[in-house]
């Protein structure tokens, strides 16, 4: 037997820490006996919306926490504020990535280096999850590259949203993502009309909420031309909804299936204690320099 020092990246106290883990492997077992698949989960300091909405790293925070019986993973949390100078080295090192952050879809092509970094992983089978702003851009220019990666993009001067009390309906051909989801009420701003790929093949809308008296896409999945997998949801404007059991489902369970985890019928627990909702106390200048909960 022999010890192995495995790297992990933590977001404590504003800052990333890095440490090592010492794992126990057999001297004759192969490499992926030893090497965990790792996921970066990506957020961002507040941007200017209000306090209790867009809350990125306590979000990030909370999907890790329900990531830790998922004892196969490893949970990388990244605060990953421009310029994230180290962004293609960790994109390079990942099985699968969270977007839960201002402007995704611009976030993505903004450098080169990290557009081209995130179509290695797509490349390579990765899992890819936008959640909310994470699959944004206020100019239509990242759009279609965004839209090659992850599925759908809420971007250019045509966006639309809504917030408002909505029934939110899960597709009637059951899909594991939405395994154990009924469908349900929530208040939400909700992206909608957005852009998906031209050729809809291997894309599932998975919920549906009526909007204008249509019924508009608020979750998808797709499996990618280059054999990997997306998915994304446009719900978690405020932070409150993630006490919903629907909600942790839904979002957990759509980064496990990008990883081809299997999920079970009856959907996975994501049971959490009260403090794991919790937001610091911190001084926000961007919001006027009052300390708000957070």
């Amino acid at each position: 037997m022999s010890a192995r020092l495995t790297s992990i990246l933590l977001f404590v106290g504003g800052a990333i820490s890095l440490f090592s883990v010492r794992t126990i492997v057999s001297d004759d077992a192969p490499a992926s006996a030893f090497r965990a698949r790792r996921i970066l989960l990506l957020g961002q300091k507040a941007d200017t919306h209000p306090a209790t909405t867009h809350e990125y790293i306590a979000g990030i925070r909370l999907i890790a926490r329900l990531l830790q019986d998922q004892n196969q993973f490893q949970t990388i949390v990244v605060q990953a504020d421009s310029p994230w100078a180290d962004g293609p080295e960790l994109l390079d090192g990942a099985d699968g990535v969270v977007l839960f952050l201002t402007e995704g879809a611009k976030f993505v092509s903004d450098d080169q280096a990290r557009f081209a970094a995130f179509q290695r992983l797509a490349k390579r089978g990765g899992g890819l999850t936008c959640l909310h702003w994470g699959m944004g851009t206020k100019d239509s220019g990242p759009v279609a590259g965004f839209v090659s990666l992850f599925g759908g993009c809420h971007g250019g001067p045509d966006r639309k949203l809504l917030t408002e009390e909505l029934n939110l309906i899960p597709a009637t051909k059951p899909h594991p993502i939405t395994s154990g989801i009924s469908p349900f009420i929530a208040r939400d701003e909700f992206y909608y009309a957005l852009k998906f790929p031209e050729s809809r093949a291997g894309h599932t809308t998975l919920v549906t909420a009526q909007i204008g008296g249509s019924d508009h896409a608020v979750a998808w999945s797709w499996n990618r031309p280059d054999t990997g997998r997306s998915f994304g949801f446009t719900g978690l404007h405020f932070h409150e909804n993630w006490k919903r059991l629907e909600y942790r489902r839904l979002v957990l369970q759509g980064i496990l299936w990008t990883l081809n985890e299997p999920i079970p019928h009856d959907g996975i627990p994501v049971e959490v204690n009260a403090t794991d909702f919790e937001l610091p106390s911190q001084v926000d200048s961007s919001k006027g320099g009052d300390e708000v909960k957070r």
